[in-house]
């Protein structure tokens, strides 16, 4: 494929359909034994964080491949601090909550609700951009997409917080103890009408999803019936929502006592109410559901999906799928153990599964951010710090993928839709808006209130190992912002921009040594600058860099 075509989004897919032609993959869930280099750290993190900075990398690299996988399963970053009021001034003021402070605990506020949804997609931005070495603010994306809401539906921020810390903090957890809470969580009890839900009119909604989209699936060896969406509802009749603090309690007089048969799937189990007030049986129904061998099957395939490849052939499914969910139910549902036995796998590690990925929108905007090092407004003017983070949320949104409002209940299409599956990432209007952000970051960036940011090439390219030598340049900086390696003529091309057309390697090194032992020299500046603008948009409009 000859990379001086204008990036098109035919290029991209290309590469993944020549990816799948050529795809069988054997690789089992055996131990990883292989090297463990830079490529294999870089593999990692990029499927399990945002954006793996070369810090990041290298923190890696001094670990085994075991420690690694374990650190990232481990570590934590603790509670976030909560979303603040950035939104509200001198002309409208929040009228309970002081600016700077958080609007989590406050009544609604028809008026300033808008503004705190808008804070909390911000807030959630800024905790992606700030992760460290952990799995779990992407394990957080992953349960949002899997136990999909609205917030536009919804409505209220107080229930969207809520949400995200009750996925966030069972993100890494045990599924059963997720699952219950969800089906209890404020925002999904609005969003699928559980609130509404009583004995004398069931509502089939939630009860239908919990088993299509959240447990069991659809496939072809998820064979619940309709019998067992009706019983379902009426299990869950009773949950009530106060609004004024967007809690959720049990109303045992909403609720139905009779006895829920359900189908041959599920064993033919009857669910009674035992004499108390019946919420227990919300823990009967998850056990039910839980001991169907599909439930694991399809929750693996779903983590596969997510974190490796979207293609699961027969092999894959003997090979992957079925251990992992071995490994799942043999936990009682904790996550770990299924993703260790994933992540620590020669198939995890296997060169076909490396680079075949289609960056969704929030890893390409916030990974870019990471990997570049831009630098975001302090919260010495909180407006502009918050405005920013919304600012790169706002262009994931463009390019479909607007974080806490997916499409349905379904997710995002890109990790269900077939055939295309992450090709949807991808289209006439998302490409051209991918590459105008980063042209964009690289040349002029995006100034608010005084404040700019911007990819600064002169620190990033000082970052790197070797910066003054050419070749060593351009090899770093591929290894850091690609997955795939590129042919060597793609390489000589970017030499030849560091070299301004130049055969010698000495005309760069000349170049950045001088404006290293002079840094201030606005001549030197606009040397390197000349030289390091068009070289890193050169990668950045590579169809290559779109993966991951």
């Amino acid at each position: 494929m000859s990379n001086n075509l204008p990036l098109s989004a035919a290029r991209v897919t290309a590469i993944d359909q020549t990816h799948r032609s050529a795809r069988s993959v054997t690789s089992t869930l055996a131990p990883y034994s292989g090297p463990w280099t830079y490529v294999e750290a870089a593999h990692l993190l990029r499927r399990t964080m945002f954006g793996p900075t070369r810090t990041d990398i290298n923190q890696l690299l001094a670990l085994t491949t075991d420690q690694a996988v374990n650190a990232l399963l481990n570590n934590t970053a603790g509670t976030p601090s909560p979303p603040l009021n950035n939104y509200s001034s001198q002309s409208s003021p929040d009228p309970n909550v002081p600016f700077g402070t958080t609007w989590i605990n406050d009544t609604y506020t028809t008026t300033m609700n808008a503004g705190r949804k808008k804070s909390l997609q911000e807030w959630w931005i800024c905790n992606m951009l700030g992760q460290t070495i952990s799995l779990e603010q992407k394990m957080t994306l992953f349960w949002h997409n899997h136990f999909a809401t609205e917030l536009n539906s919804y409505g209220d921020a107080r229930a969207g917080y809520k949400y995200i810390e009750t996925i966030r903090t069972n993100a890494l957890g045990n599924f059963r103890t997720l699952v219950t809470a969800i089906s209890k969580d404020p925002a999904m009890l609005v969003y699928l009408n559980g609130y509404v839900n009583t004995k004398n009119a069931p509502d089939e909604n939630y009860g239908r999803e919990l088993q299509e989209l959240f447990t069991v699936g659809k496939g072809p060896n998820s064979l619940y019936t309709q019998s067992d969406v009706e019983a379902a509802a009426r299990v869950l009749t009773g949950y009530r929502i106060t609004s004024s603090s967007m809690t959720s309690y049990f109303d045992a007089t909403k609720h139905d006592t009779n006895p829920k048969q359900f189908s041959a799937f599920y064993n033919n189990t009857v669910i009674n109410n035992t004499g108390n007030s019946g919420a227990d049986e919300l823990d009967d129904l998850i056990t039910m559901i839980l001991a169907t061998n599909e439930c694991a099957m399809y929750l693996c395939r779903r983590l596969y999906r997510f974190f490796v490849y979207y293609d699961i052939d027969s092999t894959i499914e003997t090979n992957i799928i079925t251990p992992m969910a071995a490994m799942l139910r043999s936990n009682n549902y904790d996550i770990k153990p299924a993703l260790a036995l994933l992540f620590k796998s020669e198939h995890f590690f296997d060169v076909l599964n490396q680079g075949c990925f289609i960056k969704p929108p929030v890893d390409y905007f916030v990974g870019m951010m990471r990997q570049m090092g831009v630098t975001f407004p302090d919260n010495t003017d909180l407006a502009t710090q918050y405005y920013m983070w919304g600012y790169l949320e706002g262009w994931s949104a463009l390019c479909a993928q607007d974080i806490l409002n997916p499409p349905n209940v379904a997710g995002w299409p890109a990790f269900y839709q077939e055939p295309e599956y992450h090709e949807l990432w991808i289209n006439s209007n998302t490409l051209p808006n991918r590459t105008a952000f980063a042209d964009l970051m690289l040349y002029t960036g995006y100034t608010r209130a005084g404040q700019k940011i911007i990819i600064d090439t002169l620190a990033l390219t000082a970052s790197m190992p070797t910066p003054d030598d050419p070749v060593a340049l351009v090899d770093d900086t591929l290894a850091l912002l690609l997955s795939l390696e590129v042919d060597q003529t793609v390489k000589d091309y970017l030499k030849s921009i560091l070299l301004s057309g130049q055969s010698t390697n000495a005309y760069w090194t000349t170049a950045w040594s001088n404006y290293i032992n002079n840094p201030t020299n606005t001549g030197y500046q606009t040397t390197v600058t000349s030289r390091l603008k068009p070289f890193y948009q050169y990668i950045m409009d590579l169809p290559e860099y779109q993966l991951q």
